[in-house]
């Protein structure tokens, strides 16, 4: 990408003007002299001036770029770079290295003389953090861009701390390390991802505790360097891998103790944003108890060790077991308990007299109903003997104002053909036809005379 940036910037080239190297015949414009020979296109006029004028038919050739590009970087100031040490090598009085980004993957190589290396030669190593201070330098003939370095210094631990310290701040700003982001484990995950190192003690200790625990756990195992240069990448990839694997229910990253340097990548803002982003819960294992990188922040459990992630992730099944015939007693004897308790309240009910003799209970109830019939066939009786002497009386009243009783006394009645009684003379004439009627029939008559 610096190559291109040197090349591609015609702007740069009005801005800053190429200046010809020594010993270079030049025109007036201080350009080099542009030949007027064919350039590889059959073309014969003179070259561009400035990047921005090439063309197809009008390139550079690779002679007249190279200086350009060699001069461009020289006229560049030092500059201060911090970066990790990788491919540390000794040549004669110098030493050659490459500068690696922690967070990127990115490198420069870097030439420093063995005399300013000295003061730290024991203290510098593949992973080391180093200061640089370094000119760029253009190899014209490989095309080649490298630093010169005249001055090293190892980034102590105390900027180190700081620099975490920082990182920690801006990562909880953005609630990585919430609580609410946090998901529970599975209670028995029936595969378990295990980012771990390619030798080590950390995969004997998850997989060899955790199947002690619970044998039947089975283990998707991605052997990573979890130290170095080439520890984030890795594992971060790693992470990425199993958290796509939907048989994987519970990630675990761990890793064996270490120096606070070993443990580094596990605080990489990388790696960090790698596992803030799996959705698969993830365990964190780094280092011992009072280690803490901010992959333990960020993770959704953080175990003091490896052993102690192998017993968070799957339960004992010995412990599983005693608990579960606990809770049988448990419940075996709390259900005798209670039928016990029933059995007594119920020999308790049952010996009361009421349950023992329960007609008792009626007793009252039928002397009350016995007295309330006795006074109901009473007062009816009352009723209905005051009732028939009334009708007694009334049916005497009756009998001495019924026409049948006068009758019965040799009274008779008299009725014409048309049923009218007769009351007097006037009311009949001879020969008409009448009905008598006495006490106990009726007697037919004619008229045949009417007065004395």
């Amino acid at each position: 990408m610096a190559y291109g940036r040197l090349v591609d910037m015609s702007d740069d080239d009005r801005a800053h003007p190429v200046e010809p190297a020594a010993g270079r015949r030049t025109e007036r414009d201080g350009h080099p002299r542009s030949p007027a020979v064919p350039s590889g296109t059959g073309s014969s006029l003179p070259l561009p001036v400035k990047a921005a004028e090439t063309t197809a038919e009008r390139p550079w050739p690779v002679r007249h770029l190279v200086p350009k590009i060699a001069d461009y970087v020289g006229r560049m100031s030092p500059v201060w770079v911090e970066g990790q040490v990788l491919n540390l090598k000794r040549w004669n009085n110098l030493y050659f290295l490459t500068l690696r980004d922690v967070d990127l993957d990115m490198s420069l190589r870097v030439t420093l003389p063995a005399r300013d290396v000295s003061p730290i030669v024991d203290r510098l190593a593949d992973g080391s953090r180093i200061v640089v201070h370094a000119r760029p330098r253009f190899v014209e003939r490989t095309g080649d861009l490298s630093f010169a370095g005249d001055a090293v210094r190892l980034v102590g631990l105390g900027e180190l701390l700081a620099q975490i310290e920082r990182l920690k701040g801006v990562l909880a700003a953005e609630g990585l390390f919430d609580e609410a982001r946090k998901v529970p484990l599975p209670f028995l995950p029936a595969v378990v991802g295990l980012v771990c190192a390619q030798q080590g003690d950390a995969e004997h200790d998850v997989v060899s505790n955790a199947r002690a625990r619970w044998p039947a756990v089975g283990f998707e195992i991605r052997r990573v360097t979890v130290q170095g240069p080439r520890a984030v990448p890795e594992v971060s990839a790693a992470i990425r891998e199993l958290d796509a694997d939907p048989a994987v229910e519970v990630i675990v990253v761990a890793r064996g103790g270490g120096s606070f340097e070993d443990l580094l990548p596990f605080s990489n803002e990388a790696l960090v944003r790698a596992a803030a982003a799996c959705r698969t819960p993830l365990v964190s294992a780094i280092g011992h108890h009072l280690d803490t990188p901010l992959l333990d922040l960020v993770a959704d459990w953080r175990a003091s060790t490896p052993t102690d992630a192998a017993k968070r992730i799957v339960p004992d099944v010995t412990a599983e077991r005693a608990a579960l015939l606990q809770a049988r007693h448990r419940a075996r004897s709390a259900v005798q308990h209670r039928l016990a308790r029933e059995q007594a309240g119920l020999d308790a009910l049952r010996s009361r007299p009421v349950l023992v003799h329960p007609e008792t209970m009626l007793a009252p109830h039928q002397a009350r109903l016995d007295g309330l019939v006795g006074r109901g066939r009473r007062t009816a009786q009352g009723l209905l003997s005051e009732a028939r002497t009334q009708v007694a009386g009334l049916a005497a009243q009756v009998r001495a104002l019924s026409p049948a009783a006068t009758l019965d006394r040799g009274y008779a009645v008299v009725q014409r053909a048309d049923g009218l009684v007769v009351r007097g003379p006037e009311e009949v004439a001879v020969d008409d036809e009448l009905a008598v009627r006495v006490a106990r029939g009726r007697v037919a008559a004619r008229v045949t005379r009417i007065g004395g």
